[in-house]
């Protein structure tokens, strides 16, 4: 993917997950009955500006684009009116304050979990659970499970696909906890399995947490035919047709379907020449694959399918109750996972390489673009919600600092000294630097060692 697509798809998710943040504050505020002066996403100079409404409020969009802000009618920033005081925020109750500081991560929370109920109503195609060979002398191994068992459920919660089957594990793996598995074996029988996942190696961050204790996605021995391609994606691109069957790659014989994944996965981003045949013809098609993250490394991928693959695809979709029930348990489940990754790391039980800065997140926004617009919308989600817990932290300068101070306020019944809260925001700047440090420096990392 080039990086214009990336830098593209970058600068639309910061501005779709700004968007819904500040409009959370504004909203409230405008419902409490606070002055609204500017809305602003992102900080610097103003590249467009409208004064809209009664209040002529400004919607301006700024030139650095790594965030946003509601500024409001307050009298500790400018003289206020007499006829407007009633409309300041340090005027309104501390239960409205906080109200209107909370609708912010509140937004975000409520964006995953309207794009997660589409999402389980519309159903995504996804590899079902079925286990390969375990790697040899791996926990998977130790555990005695078998190629071809499919693992029905963890811990009595049932398993649908390979991805539920990832979450579930990658929980109790940073927890270093035992789970129970039913499986389904290749003549019918059920069984169970314990995994002991108290060596789960908690610093391995880029690595899949199946492929760690040597969990493997069961790879049936496919003809290399070509079963369907992806919209957009390169092998489309590139002019390959349902049927084709690859005979060559860059010269070498492919005999199976695994040949021809190792060959694509082998070109991350540099011209892949095949030799197919097409209704008795013998032709060549060179094809760019896409280089997409995996881990530590970067592979190559065109978009395409093989021809029997359904029977271990799985698309689930629910109705909009169930859909909506499922979306905000894993709302969250993946809030409390965040806040539980990130006790883990202050507590160093958990390496800080596990956080990621704007690099890796813009790099995750082009790939997920690049494979489509369900896959991009799920990104968008998982990041709003990161977005909403990173700014519930009692951190002061972001929300959660001021809902900390808010709080305080409620209990001892006046507002926290001035001479508190700017002690408080030297040591939330101070605590944030030292979070954009390790972000840039993992960033940094990755590109180097990736």
């Amino acid at each position: 993917m080039s990086l214009l697509n990336t830098v593209i798809a970058f600068i639309v998710a910061l501005g779709v997950l700004i968007v819904v943040h500040e409009y959370g504050h504004y909203l409230v505020a405008r419902l409490c009955g606070v002055k609204v002066l500017r809305f602003s996403v992102g900080f610097g100079r103003p590249l467009a500006l409208w004064r809209l409404g009664r209040d002529r409020t400004e919607w301006v969009i700024a030139a650095i684009p790594f965030g946003g802000y509601v500024k409001m009618l307050d009298e500790r920033e400018a003289p206020v009116p007499p006829a407007q005081l009633e409309r300041a925020f340090n005027r309104q109750s501390v239960w409205r304050r906080f109200l209107i500081v909370l609708a912010g991560p509140a937004f975000n929370f409520a964006f995953a979990v309207l794009v997660y109920a589409g999402l389980f109503m519309h159903g995504m195609p996804e590899m079902r659970a079925v286990l390969g060979e375990p790697v040899a002398g791996s926990i998977a191994a130790a555990a005695g499970l078998r190629e071809g068992d499919t693992v029905r459920r963890i811990d009595g919660e049932e398993v649908a696909t390979w991805q539920d089957l990832r979450w579930r594990v990658l929980k109790a793996a940073l927890q270093r906890d035992s789970v129970r598995l039913e499986l389904l074996d290749q003549s019918g029988h059920l069984r169970d399995a314990s995994i002991d996942l108290a060596a789960f190696p908690t610093d391995e961050t880029q690595k899949d947490a199946l492929d760690l204790i040597g969990m493997r996605l069961y790879r049936p021995k496919y003809e290399p035919v070509i079963g369907q391609t992806e919209p957009g994606r390169p092998a489309e691109k590139a002019g390959l047709r349902t049927g084709d069957r690859v005979t060559h790659a860059q010269g070498v014989a492919v005999a199976t379907w695994e040949d021809l994944v190792k060959a694509i996965q082998e070109s991350p981003g540099r011209p892949l020449s095949l030799g197919i045949e097409r209704g008795g013809e013998r032709l060549t098609v060179e094809v760019l694959p896409d280089a997409m993250r995996a881990g530590e490394r970067r592979i190559g991928q065109i978009g395409i399918r093989p021809a029997d693959a359904g029977k271990y695809l799985i698309q689930v979709s629910y109705g909009p109750g169930a859909s909506l029930a499922r979306a905000l348990d894993k709302t969250y489940e993946i809030s409390v996972f965040s806040l539980k990754m990130l006790g883990k790391m202050v507590m160093g039980q958990v390496s800080w390489r596990h956080l990621s800065g704007p690099v890796t997140i813009a790099d995750y926004a082009g790939q997920s673009a690049q494979m489509g617009l369900l896959y991009y919308l799920t990104f968008l989600a998982l990041i709003s919600i990161s977005l909403g817990v990173l700014n519930l932290l009692p951190i002061p300068l972001l929300d959660g600092g001021h809902l900390m101070y808010y709080a305080i306020e409620i209990v001892k019944g006046s507002p926290v000294s001035e001479r508190a809260m700017e002690l408080g925001q030297r040591v939330g700047l101070a605590l944030l630097l030292v979070m954009m440090a390790f972000a840039f420096y993992n960033d940094l990392n990755r590109l180097l060692t990736g």
